[in-house]
């Protein structure tokens, strides 16, 4: 009789391979199918983004973050990678909201997920995402180091055609947000950055055919019996040396046509340079023909008053940004007789018991005395006005390094709310009632540090009231 048991445990195991292989292939489909999910939800991300759907945007980053921590898939780094490109997208979101302290949280967040995901693309494009938070948030030269920073690392490695594309990125964003600032210090960065990859692109040809040309010369002398050989070797140096020849060609080639651009390039910035003085120029003369009238009414009006200083204040704003490129002079100013002079100016001006105290150490600074007087005075005025009975209001002065020091205006009292402190150096950004104030002042005070290569802004650690910070750089 036949036995068929051989046969019938063969026919078994097929079948249980066969239900194997069904549960694979269901597994795949599956884990496919999420893969597409995530894939879906990060475009519907991005999409809400570019379309101001901050909301939406955040609970499908909630989500994403779920997936990613559910996921078998992903290892440690894995995650950390994902999780930092969730942290990208809440810091761009938090830049176009104008929101500095929450973009900087998630900065230092993306910071922690870059070095953990061990990923040096991630690594680069955090220094990127650096650099563009930096000049958003008007710290040019944060922006400057961290942007060279990443430029450094990418030639080191010779991967020119990354540093070039995010330079040219950058001067994009920067003409998109019409920020002239931002692109010039780009496009200067830009130039140099160019000059000196070339020279090194050409280096790195020529060191190489330097060492080939060498290695032949030593194979000839180990060789020179051999004549046959030789005139090979002889016969590649030749070629060697045309090879070597025709790429200095192509880099005095390079060269001509970098110059070309760069002439081209120049104009552009020029031009939008041009363009933002023709609208400064524009507004000044809109104002300087409204005063003459003005004049003629009743100046002892307090609205006919207000429109006075409205318009002067648009003229000397205008002026400011279309001459902002200018140098200004300086000089040397006894720091205790100027702090004081400024105090007394505004004393007796002050509610009662409120205390007036200035800190200026017995020293000379160096700086144009004109705006830092106008500025001081500006917000001492300000500090008068919004300090309490039984407050304090400081002036101080600090060296915070050989080229740098700082002026800082302190009061007791209200603290501005944090998501107004960007929009108060902004112009024109509400409807005012003249007679109570322009909201021109502090711009006009921003504009005038600028000018003179510093900044004006608010300390976010002073907590018992308001303090300003004067930052002028020599």
């Amino acid at each position: 009789m036949y036995n068929f048991v051989p046969f019938l445990l063969y026919f078994e195991r097929g079948i249980m391979n066969c239900k194997k292989l069904i549960l694979i292939a269901n597994i795949l489909a599956v884990c496919s199918f999420a893969s597409a999910q995530t894939n879906e939800m990060w475009q519907r991300v991005e999409g809400d983004v570019a379309a101001n759907r901050y909301k939406e945007a955040f609970e499908r980053l909630h989500t994403i973050e779920q997936a990613i921590q559910n996921n078998a898939n992903l290892d440690a780094q894995g995650k950390a990678a994902a999780r930092y490109k969730t942290s990208l997208i809440r810091m761009t979101m938090y830049m176009k909201m104008h929101r500095s302290a929450n973009a900087e949280e998630h900065l230092d967040k993306m910071e922690k997920f870059a070095n953990a995901s061990g990923d040096e693309k991630v690594k680069n494009d955090l220094l990127y995402n650096k650099a563009i938070y930096y000049y958003t948030f008007g710290q040019t030269s944060k922006g400057n180091e961290v942007f060279k920073e990443m430029a450094a690392k990418l030639t080191a490695s010779k991967e020119y055609d990354k540093v070039d594309a995010a330079y040219k990125l950058l001067i994009e964003g920067g003409k998109k947000s019409g920020s002239a600032n931002m692109v010039a210090q780009a496009y200067s960065g830009y130039i140099a950055w160019k000059d000196s990859a070339a020279a090194l692109k050409l280096a790195d040809v020529s060191g190489a055919l330097k060492e080939q040309i060498q290695a032949g010369e030593k194979e000839i002398a180990e060789k020179d019996s051999k004549l046959a050989t030789r005139q090979g070797i002889i016969i590649g140096l030749c070629v060697l040396s045309v090879i070597l020849a025709a790429v200095l060609v192509i880099g005095a080639l390079l060269i001509m046509r970098l110059f070309a651009l760069t002439h081209k390039q120049k104009k552009t910035i020029r031009q939008l340079g041009e363009n933002i003085a023709l609208k400064a120029k524009f507004t000044s003369n809109i104002s300087a023909q409204l005063t003459p009238t003005l004049q003629k009414l009743n100046g002892m009006q307090p609205e006919v008053k207000a429109l006075l200083d409205f318009s002067n204040h648009i003229q000397t704003l205008s002026q400011l940004e279309s001459t902002i490129g200018e140098t200004v002079e300086t000089e040397e100013v006894s720091l205790p007789a100027f702090c004081e002079d400024l105090m007394n100016q505004v004393r007796g001006k002050e509610k009662r018991d409120v205390v007036l105290a200035v800190d200026a150490p017995k020293m000379s600074a160096t700086f144009n005395k004109e705006y830092v007087s106008h500025i001081l005075l500006h917000l001492l005025n300000n500090a008068v006005k919004y300090t309490p009975e039984g407050g304090h209001i400081h002036l101080d002065f600090k060296k915070r390094s050989v080229h740098k020091c700082q002026f800082l205006v302190s009061n007791t009292g209200s603290v501005i709310p944090e998501e107004k402190r960007e929009d108060v150096f902004k112009p024109f950004l509400e409807v005012r009632d003249l007679t109570v104030g322009d909201g021109l002042g502090l711009p006009i005070c921003q504009q005038m540090a600028i000018k003179m290569n510093g900044d004006l802004s608010i300390d976010p650690e002073f907590t018992k009231g308001t303090r300003f910070v004067l930052s002028i750089n020599a």
